[in-house]
């Protein structure tokens, strides 16, 4: 009796550990904009010029390779492309309320080029919000910028 009661109780641990590997194995990694950056690469001053050119800095900045693949939940604020308000299917994440739209685009590793599964509706641009997907660093060319990093994105929520 006490043999099968130890045995027991190790199977329930093996199942116990394999179970939280799962589990975990399917939790978003949070990112924040710093951790997109390689080691060694600094990003350059955004000089404001007042001469109405929206020019990007570092159009073809370089990718942290490693996260290729990665389920991700980055924060950021949401610049539509594609959609309205109430269904916006492809959108580009930048770190800062403005980019892309009132001052030039930030460097490629810093805007992530976000494809919804399913429309999202964004109630205020300015609001930020956590996007979590499957992050690729295939990049993306668009009229507004030149765009590092690229997301399947499945989820979005507020962000505090």
């Amino acid at each position: 009796m006490n043999k099968l009661y130890r045995f027991s109780i190790i199977v329930c641990f093996i199942f116990a550990q394999c179970f939280t590997s799962i589990v975990l194995a399917n939790e978003a990694k949070e990112l924040y904009w710093e951790d997109l950056i390689p080691e060694g690469f600094t990003l350059p001053p955004v000089e404001m010029e007042h001469t109405g050119s929206m020019s990007q800095v570092e159009p073809n900045a370089p990718l942290k390779e490693s996260l290729n693949g990665t389920l991700a939940k980055i924060p950021g604020f949401v610049v539509p492309l594609e959609g309205d308000l109430d269904n916006i299917t492809e959108f580009l994440l930048v770190p800062y309320f403005g980019a892309c739209i009132h001052v030039p685009p930030p460097p490629s590793n810093q805007i992530v080029y976000v494809r919804m599964k399913q429309g999202i509706s964004v109630l205020n641009i300015s609001d930020p919000v956590w996007i979590t997907g499957k992050l690729s660093t295939e990049g993306w060319v668009g009229d507004i910028a030149s765009v590092g990093y690229t997301m399947d994105g499945n989820e979005i929520e507020p962000f505090y």
